[in-house]
This record gives structure tokens, sequence and C-alpha cells, in this order.
């Protein structure tokens, strides 16, 4: 390809301006890139008494695992790590094992945790006969003992 003598300089100006404007955007797209994508995880716990004058929560917690572990919970990070090694499956956290002997009164209480895990929308439920049977049951839990 045969160049004009009086577009030379031009020519060479242009390729220096476009060589620098690719490499200009080159490093901007790599430090705009983000650091790492996170699936939302947002979860809202609850403790109810349902049945009572009022069937509104007694208590409730956020907790929030992604990027880190923050929210109302009193131990977001561990709750968070035990929710990532429990795969978001709540009820293998429920324990197994005897506690303390309860009484048989009947007074339901009821714990919900609603939201989103790694992406993917949430909702459980568990009641318990009374608040001894709910202790023993999650005493053991970092994220449901609240």
């Amino acid at each position: 390809m045969r160049i004009n003598p009086r577009f030379a300089g031009v020519t060479a100006a242009v390729t220096a301006l476009l060589g620098a404007t690719l490499a200009a955007t080159s490093a901007a797209t790599a430090t705009a890139a983000p650091a790492g994508l996170y699936a939302p995880s947002a979860l809202v716990l609850t403790v109810s008494h349902p049945g009572q004058t009022a069937d509104t929560a007694a208590r409730a917690v956020t907790l929030s695992c992604a990027p880190g572990a923050t929210g109302t919970h009193p131990a977001p990070a561990a709750a968070c790590a035990e929710l990532r090694a429990a795969g978001g499956q709540l009820d293998s956290l429920l324990s197994t094992t005897p506690g303390q002997a309860c009484t048989r009164i009947w007074s339901p209480v009821t714990v919900t945790v609603d939201g989103v895990w790694q992406g993917t929308r949430t909702s459980w439920k568990h009641s318990f006969a009374n608040a001894c049977e709910m202790n023993n049951t999650v005493g053991q839990s970092s994220l449901l003992n609240f």
C-alpha cells in the first residue's frame, strides 16, 4: 500500500492515537471489572408464638452473607459459615440429640427464615411444642440461636 507523503504524518499520528486509545481502553476495562460477583444472600429470621393475642414476631434478626457477614444477627459470621456448611439446608441444623427434659405444656413457638440464599428464594418454617423444646433443638446452631 502506498501512502501519500502529504498524509504520512497524519497517518502515523492516527496510528499512535489509536494504539494509545486501545491500550487505555484495555486498562480501564481490566480495572473496572468487579473483583468477584456474589449471589445475593439476605435473610430475615423470626421467632413467634402463634395463637397468642397477636401473631407477631417476638424476635426478628436480619442476616446478609455476601459479600461479607452482616446484619442484626448476634453472630453473623458464624451463622453464615454454618449455613454455607449446611448447603442452605436448614433442616440439617436442627439437633437430634436429646437435651434437657421439657414439660409437655403446649405453648407453640415457630422459627422462620425467609429471604434469598445464594440467589435462590428460600422460605423455611419449623414449629416446636414450647420454648424448651425449641432451645433443645436449635441450641447448638449459630444460625437459629438468636
